[in-house]
C-alpha cells in the first residue's frame, strides 16, 4: 500500500481506504477462485495495482469519460483505475466467467458504483468509449481487430481517443505497422526494478461511424 501512496499523493480518504481494502478482498477471493498467481498475490500492489495505475501517469481521465477494459482477468487495470477516477465509468469485460465472479465480488466489497462487468467476447460489446485499456491480452494487431468500431468520436483529452495498452519487452516488431503509437516507459515514473521493461502504449484510433 505504501507503494501507491508513494506515487499518488493526493488521494482522498475514501480512495486510500479502497486501495487498502483491495489486498484482503483479493486474498480471500483468490483462495476460492484462483485469478492471481501465488507470487503475484503476495506482491499485489507492485505487480498489479501500481502497474494498472501506470496508465494514470500517462493520462488523467476527465470527468464523464467512458473506459472499456478488455480481458480484465481479475480486474486489472480497471478496478484500480476506477478507484482513482470515481467520476469516470469503467466497463470490464472478460470471456471467462469465473474471473468476473471475483471482479464482481471485489467491486461490491469496495462499494464501487462506477464499474460494470460483462461476461462476453469484446467483439460482441456494443457502444463506444473514450479509451480502451488492457494488460497484454493479445498482440496489438489482434487487439485492434477485436476492438474495431468501439472508439467514441468526441475528443475530451489532449491524448487522442484510442487504446492504452500495458505491455513489456521489445515491441518493435509488434508495432511496426502502427506509425502513430506513443510509448511511455513506466521506468520514467516508477523506480522499482519490476518496471524496467514495462510500458504504456498509446494507439490513437479514428472514429468510424
Amino acid at each position: 500500500m505504501e507503494l501507491i501512496l508513494k506515487y499518488f499523493k493526493n488521494l482522498t480518504e475514501d480512495q486510500i481506504l479502497k486501495f487498502e481494502n483491495l489486498e484482503a478482498l483479493y486474498q480471500d477471493w483468490n483462495l476460492k477462485i484462483n485469478v492471481v498467481s501465488r507470487k503475484d498475490i503476495d506482491e499485489l500492489y507492485l505487480r498489479h495495482v501500481l502497474h494498472s495505475l501506470g496508465i494514470a501517469k500517462v493520462i488523467h481521465f476527465k470527468s464523464g469519460s467512458k473506459i472499456l477494459d478488455v480481458g480484465t482477468g481479475g480486474g486489472f487495470p480497471g478496478i484500480p483505475l476506477a478507484i482513482l477516477f470515481p467520476e469516470c465509468t469503467f466497463h470490464l469485460v472478460d470471456s471467462i466467467a469465473k474471473k468476473l465472479k471475483v471482479v464482481d465480488e471485489v467491486v461490491e466489497g469496495l462499494g464501487l458504483t462506477n464499474v460494470k462487468t460483462t461476461h462476453s467476447r469484446v467483439e460482441a460489446i456494443d457502444g463506444t468509449y473514450d479509451f480502451i485499456v488492457s494488460r497484454a491480452v493479445a498482440a496489438m494487431p489482434t487487439f485492434v481487430h477485436w476492438t474495431k468500431g468501439k472508439i467514441a468520436k468526441q475528443q475530451k483529452h489532449d491524448l487522442k481517443n484510442g487504446i492504452l495498452y500495458l505491455k513489456g519487452g521489445d515491441l518493435t516488431e509488434e508495432l511496426k505497422d502502427y506509425k502513430t503509437t506513443s510509448i511511455f516507459n513506466l521506468s520514467d515514473y516508477f523506480e522499482e526494478a519490476f518496471y524496467d521493461t514495462k510500458k504504456v502504449v498509446h494507439l490513437p484510433i479514428k472514429y468510424r461511424g
